[in-house]
């Protein structure tokens, strides 16, 4: 079924929707979540708060990417199952990692607050993305937007996971300078 059939049976409001949207992103969604949680039950957990979120969200809202729109929905769901579970307990991670690798190029949200507000840093960062060869934004997205491992990014850009981590060393080094550029304190 295509995205706009699925659309249309929210505003329906028909049930059908949600094994719809599963049949065609469950698995993607949960891809998205793993990725983040690297626990299957919480992955599970945070597919079906999706499907509830975009059952609350349509209507009124009327996404033009389905796909990108559940992804945006999984992923702030992983993240916050993320960091409610790691403030209970302190351990390593792919994503404590993830960010850790991005605290040096962009500012932590307090500074984000009192400087510009969270969408200006998008489009920003969305401007300089544009601005890279299609290898190294796809590098970047897939890390820190899927929070893909470095071997699944490396695999996909075809580079060795040195070579990988090196770019994306590169990336991060680069989107720093990129935002001081921009007037972004850090």
């Amino acid at each position: 079924m295509d995205d706009n059939a699925i659309v249309a049976l929210y505003w329906a409001r028909s049930e059908d929707a949600i094994e719809e949207t599963n049949k065609k992103y469950g698995t993607y969604c949960w891809q998205v979540s793993y990725n983040i949680l690297r626990n299957g039950h919480d992955a599970d957990e945070c597919v079906n708060d999706t499907w509830l979120r975009a059952w609350n969200a349509l209507p009124p809202q009327r996404p033009s990417r389905l796909q990108a729109f559940l992804a945006k929905i999984t992923r702030n769901l992983s993240l916050d199952r993320w960091e409610q579970s790691h403030t209970q307990k302190r351990g390593g991670g792919q994503t404590a990692i993830l960010l850790s690798e991005l605290s040096d190029c962009i500012p932590s949200s307090s500074s984000i607050d009192q400087t510009l507000s969270d969408q200006a840093l998008s489009e920003t960062i969305c401007r300089w993305l544009r601005d890279q060869p299609q290898k190294s934004r796809v590098a970047f997205i897939r890390r820190y937007w899927y929070a893909d491992s470095v071997h699944q990014v490396a695999k996909r850009i075809g580079l060795t996971e040195s070579g990988t981590k090196s770019l994306l060393h590169r990336l991060r080094r680069n989107l720093k300078d990129y935002l001081e550029q921009e007037g972004i304190v850090l």
